[in-house]
């Protein structure tokens, strides 16, 4: 099986945290029966935007830079981010994400187990 997803066929959602949302795998919401333990989507936000403070109860993150430039804040530390860089967001840890360049910032974002609609919370 050969499974080919496109970015633009894919809808884009605001998200809890405020991010615009392009899922792309998850295999709780997918009706191709997928094999996997992850969930994969794209994030972007508007320069001079940023994220709600949120977590995941369970779950642990990765963000991966595409494009922009960016301001990582987890629990108490903060650095800044930029196209090539992956970051570790451990479970229950309070995050959100600054976009601060001249252009969007966009990120995947990897979430294990796969993603849920209850698996985060604002705070």
């Amino acid at each position: 099986m050969v499974l080919i997803k496109r970015f633009e066929d894919m809808q884009e959602i605001v998200a809890l945290d405020n991010t615009k949302v392009r899922e792309f795998l998850n295999p709780k919401h997918d009706e191709k029966g997928l094999v996997l333990g992850y969930s994969l989507a794209h994030a972007s936000l508007e320069s001079g935007k940023s994220s709600l403070p949120h977590r995941f109860k369970e779950a642990s993150e990765v963000y991966y830079i595409i494009r922009g430039k960016g301001v990582m804040h987890i629990d108490n530390e903060t650095a800044e981010v930029n196209p090539g860089d992956t970051i570790y967001i451990p479970p229950q840890a309070v995050q959100y994400i600054e976009s601060v360049g001249a252009e969007s910032l966009e990120f995947l974002c990897i979430v294990y187990p796969e993603w849920e609609p209850d698996a985060e919370e604002l705070v």
